[in-house]
């Protein structure tokens, strides 16, 4: 028996090493698929240790065989496969299937925005929640005895806010996941018994406290209003009407020779007839009953700093140019305009009344006379009308008009004061100007509350930011349009009553317009220190139009980006 050579067994050892380390499979029973050559299985015949070693190498030189050849198609199959695959497969849509695991990154940045979002809404209104609180117990420091809780419809409003904050917060959470159709999820998540999220504010005017304005008819009082535009001195305009009922004095209207035209955007007449008798005239009615000789017998100045009456020597010759003579200024009080301290109905009666026939106070903007009597819906004096001083009727039906044609019942409205905003606004703590981003994200969410198909936009911002703006501005995937009024046009007819009577164009005619119908819409949002918005929140109280969802522009939020000051 021969001995089988050194290196057949180096390599019987070399195989049995890989066989034992290597997954074992199953030893085919078939050893057709390779040939041995025949002089070596004749020359060792005889040996059975040689059938043993030729069985061993012959399993494995085909596992060998089958492992190489199944590496190759690997290596040379599948790499043909992925570039047909490529070049045949569109891989966009391949990967586009409603799988709930993440296919990149947006989507987890969408999340971790949401959250973010999320935490400040929770955040507000945890804050809405603490006012809340605060409010429902009484001030253990103050020495007032009014100190109760809200009365029942304040609460269910604030309730109300807080539940409306909270769906807000639900969306924010939901829109990352959100598919399908939108408006399908959002109904599954709106509370029927909440009703309309932006429904008007009930206004409670059965339980306004006010006076009767019972004039002499001899007596008057000349309203001199001097600071700021048009809309501070409607403002001024209705305090003059309050001092005027606690004096028993008829109210002098300004000449528009040193004051606005307030006939062209006023209804004059009106406040007559709401109040049931002749409590206000114009200076040409003045004028005439004296004989063109007007003289202010007592000139009492409400404020005495910065100016008397705070009122300067130019408005003084331009009274004296009207015929107008007076004495001299006297200081009821050492009263600062930037500085002005709360009075009461006793502090004016005793500081104000007088026998003479004419008197003036000189302008009383900033006066801080009785506010919350002031400031409530209606104002202070008991009259049969919703408000005493609204526009006038041409103006009043031209806005209808308006908002038939373009608007439609259900609209926002947004007061968007821009030119020299900045300025002012980062003077304020916290500043009320904010990035067209960021104002954006503000007023789509109002809409998106609203559910309002268009904006009404009254602005005086440049084409390049309402241009921004309007691109911005997307609910549910569609664009909210920005809706101002067009120049005028001979095709449309909505503004005829204002062409036919000769005041179209008027600036001041086009701002109370403005004003008009943004009192008029379903939720408004305003400029915060403005006048202009702030008379429109009076006439929105007023006309019981105030909604749940008016606010101020992104309130609650400050600007994201602050520029310093000169």
């Amino acid at each position: 028996m021969e001995r089988p050579d050194s290196s057949s067994d180096d390599e019987d050892d070399r195989q049995n090493l890989i066989e034992q380390n290597e997954r074992k499979l199953p030893s085919p029973r078939s050893a057709t698929t390779f040939h041995i050559d025949d002089d070596d299985v004749d020359s060792n015949r005889n040996s059975n240790q040689y059938h043993r070693r030729l069985r061993r190498r012959f399993a494995s030189l085909k596992l060998n065989d089958l492992f190489t050849k199944r590496f190759l198609i690997f290596f040379i199959f599948i790499p043909l496969f992925v570039l047909i695959l490529f070049f045949t497969t569109d891989i966009k849509t391949l990967f586009s299937s409603n799988l709930s695991v993440p296919l990149s990154d947006s989507t987890s940045d969408k999340l971790r925005e949401s959250e973010l979002r999320a935490l400040y809404l929770l955040r507000q209104q945890q804050l809405g929640l603490f006012v809340l609180w605060n409010q429902t117990h009484p001030n253990s420091t103050s020495n007032h005895s009014n100190s109760q809780t809200p009365e029942l419809e304040d609460f269910k409003s604030a309730v109300l806010r807080q539940i409306s904050l909270n769906k807000d917060i639900q969306q924010v959470l939901l829109s990352p996941h959100a598919s399908g159709n939108s408006s399908e999820s959002e109904s599954d998540f709106r509370d029927p018994s909440l009703g309309d999220r932006c429904g008007v504010v009930d206004q409670r005017f059965s339980q306004r406290r006010t006076i009767e304005w019972k004039p002499n008819s001899d007596k008057y009082l000349l309203a001199i209003c001097v600071s700021g535009q048009m809309s501070n001195h409607l403002i001024c305009l209705e305090k003059h009407m309050f001092f005027a009922a606690l004096l028993n004095r008829v109210l002098v209207i300004p000449s528009p020779k040193v004051d606005y035209q307030y006939s062209t955007v006023l209804d004059i007449e009106h406040i007559n007839k709401c109040i049931g008798r002749k409590v206000v005239i114009t200076f040409e009615e003045l004028t005439e009953e004296k004989k063109n000789h007007i003289h202010i017998d007592r000139f009492i100045c409400y404020f005495s700093k910065p100016t008397l009456c705070y009122v300067d020597d130019e408005h003084l010759k331009k009274l004296k140019a009207l015929g107008i003579s007076f004495t001299k200024r006297e200081p009821a009080w050492g009263e600062d305009v930037k500085k002005p301290s709360k009075k009461t109905v006793q502090d004016v009666q005793s500081k104000f009344s007088s026998v003479n026939d004419v008197i003036a106070i000189g302008d009383v903007f900033f006066a801080d006379l009785e506010q919350e009597w002031v400031m409530q819906p209606g104002g202070p004096l008991a009259h049969k009308c919703k408000t005493l001083i609204e526009p006038s009727r041409l103006i009043m039906v031209t806005a209808q008009r308006f908002i038939q044609t373009f608007l439609g019942k259900n609209f926002v409205a947004l007061h968007f004061r821009r030119h020299g905003f900045l300025k002012f606004c980062n003077n304020k703590q916290p500043s009320c100007f904010y990035p067209i981003p960021q104002a954006a994200d503000c007023i789509t969410r109002v809409a998106e509350r609203a559910n309002a198909p268009v904006v009404y936009l009254s602005t005086d911002a440049a084409e390049s930011e309402t241009g921004l703006l309007q691109s911005l501005i997307v609910v549910n995937g569609k664009a909210v349009p920005l809706v101002k009024r067009p120049a005028r046009s001979s095709a449309e007819k909505w503004d005829a009553l204002l062409y036919r009577h000769g005041i179209e164009g008027d600036s001041q005619v086009e701002a109370m317009l403005d004003k008009t119908i943004c009192a008029m819409s379903s939720v408004f949002i305003g400029a915060s220190g403005s006048t202009f918005t702030e008379d429109i929140l009076r006439l929105r109280k007023d006309w019981g139009s105030a909604s749940l969802c008016d606010e101020y522009l992104c309130q609650g939020e400050e600007p994201n980006f602050i520029a310093e000051n000169e």
